[in-house]
């Protein structure tokens, strides 16, 4: 294997040669690419860039080549992101299939399932989607009521989930359902994979008080999902659910470094622009300070992820630890747009019309779907309690 010092020298020379000009601009959310059976493009560099980061399995790299991946270890895969981040290339491709079906699949997953999904999530060929919350099983996940009932070479399925992200325009979806009912709550609980096209499969988009539409209400009467389609033991589905939260909580906890790439206006330049400077600093003393105490924050917190990162033994999952940089992500995140609106001032309480900019009416709209980013993946409340048994050890 070549040094990594050969690794990052020939992967930035790549890079450079490949990254298309404009994929080297601040994404805006509206230009994420998702991939999918239907995918949508805003100009061809999008495509471009993903099916050749697709083509050096760069779109999942840790994956094993077998399935397409690029057989990155981590220490490569994290000089991978650095050289990334480093010409400011934008992500070739993102979504639930990559961050969380992917790794349990790897780990649980038949070799017939890992050669049918793994190549296809690698290639942006399948959008999928998380069918885990119901409306009376939330933050008590365990108390899910959907059903399977195994029926000779098919399970046939009747399930009511909600906030189930894009899953009006996802392909496939990965599903919690109850397969015993007569077991203990945390027992008799299959993960499933659900093709979304099929008739039975309902999704019905819910608008936020954003503005947007991106969750979902989800029903799926009387569908029958072929037996091959259970991953893992049947009644031992919670195993996977616990790892699955913990990958999306890891991912979850990279939203700082993902903002850094959006096209916004660094805090301190709305702040000048709104409340004024002084010798080139921002007028409002409270203000500067608030917003020094925050990026010294954000920059601590992205250094401990990348130190965490560092002392990961190769294959290790995320583990509880997720918790932590789930919490403490999404509270900063939080925090980031209250600082944004509190240096904007009555330009902070845009919605629409011509007296607010566009990034003024953005800046509101994602402030509050900021709020919802405490809450998916398990609610702050829910990480502070896996912190305190499964960290620090703390008695119940």
């Amino acid at each position: 294997m070549a040094s990594l010092a050969t690794f990052r020298a020939e992967t930035r020379a790549w890079l450079e040669e490949n990254c298309p000009p404009i994929m080297r601009t601040p994404a805006p959310a509206d230009e994420t690419v998702w991939g999918g059976r239907n995918p949508t493009w805003k100009f061809p560099e999008q495509k471009l860039w993903m099916d050749r980061m697709a083509a050096k399995g760069w779109t999942l790299p840790t994956c094993p080549k077998q399935y397409g991946g690029g057989g990155l270890s981590l220490e490569q895969a994290e000089i991978l992101a650095e050289e990334m981040n480093a010409l400011g290339c934008r992500a070739p491709l993102q979504g639930m299939g990559q961050t969380m079906l992917a790794p349990v699949l790897i780990e649980y997953g038949t070799e017939a399932q890992k050669q049918e999904h793994l190549p296809a999530i690698i290639k942006g060929e399948i959008r999928w989607c998380q069918g885990y919350s119901e409306p009376g099983a939330g933050s008590d996940l365990a108390g899910l009521q959907s059903r399977a009932v195994l029926q000779g070479d098919h399970f046939l399925v009747n399930a009511h989930k909600i906030w189930t992200s894009n899953a009006h325009y996802a392909d496939k979806i990965f599903c919690l359902v109850r397969t015993d009912p007569t077991a203990k709550k945390h027992e008799g609980i299959s993960f499933l994979l659900i093709e979304m096209a099929q008739p039975g499969v309902r999704p019905r988009p819910i608008r936020l008080i954003s503005g947007a539409s991106v969750f979902c209400e989800t029903f799926i009467e009387n569908v029958q999902v072929p037996k091959e389609n259970l991953l893992g033991e049947m009644n031992k589905g919670w195993t996977i659910a616990k790892r699955l939260l913990e990958h999306e909580r890891k991912s979850i906890g990279g939203i700082g470094a993902r903002q850094s790439q959006r096209a916004d206006m660094p805090m301190q330049d709305v702040a000048k622009l709104h409340a004024g400077e002084v010798d080139g600093k921002i007028a409002d003393p409270a203000l500067r300070a608030n917003i020094a105490t925050f990026q010294m924050d954000a920059a601590a917190f992205q250094l401990t992820r990348k130190r965490a990162a560092d002392e990961a033994e190769a294959g290790r999952p995320p583990g509880p630890m997720s918790a932590m940089f789930k919490y403490y992500a999404t509270e900063l995140n939080k925090r980031r747009y209250e600082s944004i609106l509190a240096a904007e001032g009555v330009q902070g309480m845009g919605w629409d019309g011509d007296d607010f900019k566009p990034d003024e009416i953005r800046w509101t709209r994602e402030w509050l779907r900021s709020k919802a980013n405490t809450i998916e993946g398990g609610t702050s409340e829910v990480q502070l309690n896996i912190i305190a048994k499964r960290v620090l050890g703390l008695p119940d």
